[in-house]
């Protein structure tokens, strides 16, 4: 039995939670409390996760090849 290691078991989880910050991050823009120190802080949590998501995708196309 073969285990592998890193990001594909945590993908559920990546996905759920860069699909609720893009969802939180397109509402709160149209809000009268958007700034730019706002944004900057949804960049710093969306972009590790857009990383890891791509890290994924890579993966399972590498399985299936």
């Amino acid at each position: 039995m073969i285990t592998t290691p890193g990001l594909p078991q945590y993908g559920a989880a990546i996905v759920v939670g860069l699909i609720a910050l893009l969802s939180l991050k397109e509402v709160l823009s149209s809000s009268e409390k958007w700034n730019r120190y706002l944004s900057n802080s949804f960049n710093v949590a969306i972009l590790p996760l857009l990383f890891s998501f791509a890290a994924i995708v890579l993966f399972k196309i590498e399985n299936i090849i």
